[in-house]
């Protein structure tokens, strides 16, 4: 299916796209409700009735629609109304009516994405570093039947080439969604919630071949183009991209994780369980965790994927079970635990869940942990144990233990390492799947202490310059050319390829905070705040100590500055930080205690069988 026949699609009648903003930094307990009418192979066809209402906890997949403004013409929805009749009506349902000046009234309406009309980013001047971002941030702002629906990427006005920069990106949306959870802005994080959820439902078809259900979509964009036979109108359509216009046609595996992160995040923010109680959202997370539980061939309870999967989305030799992914499938499993409500036909799916978060949790703590104790261990094995109770499980070579290790571990501290198979280990530090096991306790107390050591202990190598690596060390040489394909983004210490990442802030202050060590955020933001500013907010730095800005960075890149912001609001109140962490709850401690002490040999037999979930 071609990427323009998957749309979501709402007429707008003849108005420009400019008349449908308003501002959404304002408080307000209404939301904007958006109408799907129908759903089809060809998308989902709705409009804006321009009216306030709350949404029904029993619709499924839309609701109804209400308007003397529009009238339904074929299959479509389009608008009457004028330019300033719907500019009024946003800015008096959604302004305050006691005649105070709001945001909106001190700048024009912005276009999706835009910046001032000038088209250069706004001056600092003597404005704060912390005010700035919150002016970037907001001029990133994707609108869509009026409301607020995401952040595009970057907002470079040097860039001469937008690519997908311009698109709103699930995992780059997270810390522009956090921040603005924090800032008491609720409406733009759950309009995206719900919209990305409508796209979920979406058949994907690439090359003849359609992945399994539940998969969401990497990004998505805003276009506006010609109503259906009728020039003088236009529409506003969604145009996702589940992977099939991507580079190298991967398809993101951490987009549905990270939506269902920030789904709980939202309810623990905001206090409104209604959301994740709506039926179509408790539809949408059991999609997302069949497909992630399904039975297949292997043998380990980690997520097989393949290369580019994750934020890392290009070669970078991560294809296999890297810690990326197995720490925020941990997360989103703990967080649809909390919020899955118990019905019928969903015990099998709960008792999937709890298998393998135990299973999970025994196999990275035991297996993926690294530090001066077990490396030791590792080059004194023995390799071609045939036997149940092997040491050496995985048939690990001890020549594979890279000189760089032995000078980096430090005598106190450690880490997960990046991935596991059979016959390979590697030992390269990631750093968000390090920081976000921190984060969700997929990592021990003891371990999440020893990683935030080990970054102490290596700041020079981790954080340098700027905070904060992506990955440690960089590919060189041979290994580079093997490994990447010679890509020239990925070039030593550039890019995925040991570059430093701002937008990591917030997961290291989360973490930090989390550990009640907030001073080492505290450090990594008084460094990034020395330069970032000045630099434009780039998407990420190269060379080792981080001195340069990317030599393809995008300026202006949203989630760097969300990521800044997110890391300053936590740090003023560390207490909302227990919004995005979750704590090892006694069932999984001890179930974890006996899986140690079992006999590792399971007991043989027919398995049983399993009843398919029913979602």
């Amino acid at each position: 299916m071609a990427a323009s026949e998957t749309v979501l699609r709402v007429p707008l009648g003849s108005l420009s796209q400019s008349c449908y903003l308003a501002s959404f930094f304002v408080n307000s307990t209404t939301n904007l409700s958006f109408k799907p009418v129908s759903i089809n192979r060809k998308g989902v066809r709705c409009t804006s009735s321009h009216e306030f209402s709350s949404i029904s906890n029993s619709a499924v997949r839309g609701h109804s629609f209400h308007s003397s403004n529009c009238s339904l013409k074929g299959k479509k929805f389009v608008c009457k109304c004028q330019k300033h009749d719907v500019e009024e009506s946003i800015r008096s349902t959604v302004l305050p009516s006691d005649g105070l000046k709001s945001d909106l009234d001190e700048m024009p309406l912005p276009v999706n994405g835009s910046l001032s009309s000038n088209g250069n980013a706004q001056s600092v001047g003597t404005k704060s570093i912390e005010d700035e971002a919150w002016d970037l941030l907001r001029q990133s702002v994707v609108f869509y039947c009026g409301s607020p629906i995401g952040t595009i990427a970057a907002n470079d006005p040097s860039s001469t080439s937008v690519l997908n920069y311009d698109q709103v990106f699930i995992r780059d949306f997270i810390p522009s969604g956090i921040a603005f959870l924090l800032k008491g802005e609720y409406d733009i994080v759950r309009n995206f919630i719900l919209y990305t959820l409508q796209l979920q439902s979406w058949e994907k078809t690439m090359d003849c071949h359609s992945p399994g259900q539940g998969l969401m979509p990497c990004s998505f964009k805003v276009k506006t183009v010609p109503l259906d036979g009728d020039d003088s109108m236009t529409e506003e359509v969604l145009d996702p991209d589940f992977g099939e216009a991507a580079i190298g046609r991967v398809a993101p595996v951490d987009s549905g994780l990270w939506w269902i992160i920030l789904l709980r995040a939202y309810g623990k923010c905001t206090g409104d369980l209604s959301v994740q109680e709506r039926v179509d959202v408790q539809t949408g997370i059991k999609m997302i965790l069949k497909l992630c539980l399904a039975d297949g061939f292997d043998m380990f309870p980690t997520l097989l994927v393949t290369d580019g999967s994750c934020m890392i989305d290009r070669r970078m030799g991560i294809h296999g079970h890297p810690l990326e992914i197995q720490a925020l499938f941990y997360s989103a499993l703990v967080c649809a635990r909390e919020m899955l409500t118990p019905e019928d036909g969903s015990d099998d799916l709960i008792r999937a869940l709890n298998n393998r978060l135990v299973a999970l949790n025994f196999h990275i703590r035991e297996y993926y942990w690294l530090d001066l104790k077990k490396i030791n261990e590792i080059y004194r094995y023995q390799t071609e144990e045939y036997s149940y109770d092997a040491v050496n499980k995985f048939n690990i070579y001890p020549d594979q233990i890279p000189s760089w290790l032995v000078d980096f571990m430090p005598n106190r501290g450690g880490y997960l390492i990046g991935n596991l198979q059979p016959a390979h280990m590697d030992f390269r530090f990631f750093t968000l799947g390090n920081l976000w096991s921190i984060v969700s306790s997929l990592a021990t107390n003891d371990q999440s202490h020893a990683i935030l050591d080990l970054i102490e202990a290596k700041w020079a190598e981790l954080v340098a310059d700027m905070p904060l690596k992506i990955c440690y060390p960089a590919m060189e040489g041979e290994e580079w050319r093997i490994i990447t394909g010679s890509d020239p983004k990925n070039t030593p210490w550039s890019y995925h390829n040991g570059g430093a990442w701002p937008t990591l802030l917030w997961q290291l202050t989360v973490a930090s905070i989390k550990m009640g060590r907030p001073e080492i955020a505290e450090k990594a933001v008084e460094l990034a705040e020395r330069r970032i500013s000045l630099d434009k907010w780039p998407e990420y730095y190269d060379t080792k100590r981080a001195r340069f800005i990317g030599k393809q960075a995008r300026l202006y890149q949203t989630w760097s500055i969300a990521g800044y912001l997110v890391a300053k609001l936590l740090l003023a109140n560390p207490a909302a930080a227990k919004f995005l962490t979750s704590e090892e709850d006694s069932d999984l401690r001890n179930a974890f205690s006996c899986m140690i002490s079992a006999n590792p040999r399971r007991t043989r037999g027919p398995k049983k069988a399993q009843q398919p979930f029913i979602v």
